[in-house]
């Protein structure tokens, strides 16, 4: 299923100005990434690693390519009043399982600095509602990224 998303993923249509847009499903993913990386407050070098790894896998982009796209997410997600303007570009260019598929990649970002924040996961599930995934498909998406993550530790109010 991760291969699907990624294969979708890197198939999104890239936006049509010299500057990407928040409509751009590429600029939108990774400004909900970069978004629940800083939600707790403290962005450490191991979650921007992590999501530029994310970011690199799922749209085959690499050195300047993947430095404009993370600078993209980070503007857009600094210069938004709320999370509405980028899930509601995926939600309509993912399917169900994409969907689902997208909140494990916001997990892996989460667990990425071994620790699950309050506000990281609020954040989760916040993103979750607005893209329509089920709380036990955000819930089984959190602890395989937590299983994945050695050392990971924090609790969620979904347990």
């Amino acid at each position: 299923m991760f291969e699907r998303v990624l294969s979708f993923l890197r198939d999104l249509p890239t936006g049509t100005g010299a500057r990407a847009s928040a409509d751009d499903p590429r600029v939108a993913a990774s400004a909900l990434l970069y978004h629940v990386m800083s939600a707790d407050g403290v962005r450490q070098d191991v979650e921007w690693e992590r999501f530029k790894a994310v970011l690199a896998q799922a749209y085959s982009v690499s050195g300047n390519e993947l430095d404009a796209l993370a600078a993209a997410g980070e503007r857009a997600d600094n210069e938004a009043i709320d999370l509405y303007a980028f899930t509601s570009v995926l939600k309509r260019h993912l399917d169900a399982e994409g969907r689902k598929a997208f909140i494990g990649l916001m997990w892996e970002i989460v667990y990425a600095d071994g620790e699950l924040h309050e506000l990281e996961d609020n954040t989760v599930w916040r993103v979750a509602e607005l893209i329509g995934v089920e709380r036990q498909d955000r819930i089984e998406a959190r602890r395989k990224a937590a299983a994945d993550a050695p050392g990971a530790r924090g609790t969620s109010s979904d347990e």
